[in-house]
């Protein structure tokens, strides 16, 4: 029901409206108090409460930053757990003002759904995990198997096109719920779970026995993941964009969370202009000049964020890869703040 009130309202909205009528996030945001931002139901590394409701994740860290970045206040943020179903709806309808819940960019989210992707905030592909007793070594050896896929999500489209593309068959044991999905591979009702491979270490360390299991080494596809914002707001697009290119330049020019007041006093003109003691490059954002000092001082850099939420310092311990800087054999790059 509540994904059909969701979509009748997104549905007037832009019937009467347009895009436009959702110009002016900002406004909303300070008024409200708070960031709404749109998570996952319960993805360790990415987003995910605890028993006392509080939120970690990589994901969660971005909407932190924003909110920083906003009120110098990385709490004011109201998280909103949505399934895969229902997070494009939930954005499109004003519900939230970001989407940040490991979605991947494709045009048709873009061109179809009314979205913009403001940035991709961790590069995945999608692969298998599979029990390691079945002694397979790739994912070209499951022909005939059963795998487990999310229902509605690109890692169905993806599994398909695999097979297809490879001659092979498969059984498609399909589920609307992620949790449902886990279950189901968990209790041996296929053998193999297939979705973005940061997934699949968040979700097998949730398995009984976590260990008995294995990430097939073949990546079959592009996933950019990164939040969405609605389109007809230049101004909350740049926002959310330009908050993840100032964490990817602090992480460039050595700025973190314990040595962010020091760097005040550095001579370096590109942390001079990140930190806001030369020029004002906030104000054409409706932001404080400092906003980008906010968002180191309060959340951290972007390799801190992926360190302690996901990377080899926690417990995913996720190598950094593509998602290292574009200087240090990844493909993070940040336009400049000048």
């Amino acid at each position: 029901m509540r994904r059909l009130i969701l979509a009748a309202a997104a549905s007037a909205a832009c019937a009467l409206f347009g895009a436009s009528s959702f110009a002016g996030t900002l406004d909303q945001v300070k008024q409200r108090g708070v960031v709404a931002c749109g998570s996952n139901t319960g993805l360790p590394g990415f987003g995910i409460p605890d028993d006392k409701g509080s939120w970690t994740g990589l994901d969660v860290d971005f909407c932190r930053a924003v909110a920083a970045a906003v009120f110098n206040d990385p709490t004011k943020v109201r998280f909103v757990p949505l399934t895969a179903k229902d997070r494009f709806t939930a954005l499109q309808s004003g519900e939230i003002d970001i989407l940040a819940r490991n979605g991947t960019w494709t045009q048709s989210r873009e061109a179809d759904l009314g979205l913009l992707f403001a940035a991709v905030n961790y590069y995945d592909g999608q692969g298998f995990l599979v029990r390691k007793k079945l002694n397979v070594k790739s994912a070209l050896e499951l022909n005939g198997a059963s795998i487990c896929v999310q229902q509605g999500t690109t890692t169905e489209l993806n599994l398909a096109d695999f097979f297809r593309s490879h001659n092979m068959k498969y059984e498609g044991v399909v589920f609307a719920a992620v949790d449902e999905v886990i279950k189901a591979y968990d209790t041996s009702r296929c053998d193999a779970f297939t979705t973005d491979v940061s997934q699949l270490y968040g979700e097998r360390i949730k398995l009984v026995n976590p260990d008995e299991h294995v990430v097939l080494p073949e990546i079959i596809s592009k996933e950019p993941l990164g939040p969405a914002v609605r389109q007809g707001d230049d101004q909350w697009f740049n926002i959310v964009k330009w908050t993840h290119f100032a964490m990817i330049n602090a992480e460039e020019l050595g700025v973190a969370k314990a040595n962010v007041d020091d760097k005040l006093k550095s001579e370096d003109p590109g942390v001079r202009r990140l930190l806001g003691v030369e020029g004002d490059f906030g104000k054409g954002m409706g932001l404080t000049k400092d906003w980008a000092y906010r968002i180191v001082k309060h959340v951290g850099n972007y390799g801190e964020a992926f360190e302690r939420n996901v990377g080899e310092g926690s417990r995913l311990k996720i190598k950094r890869g593509l998602n290292a800087l574009w200087n240090n054999g990844g493909i993070q790059y940040a336009a400049p703040i000048r």
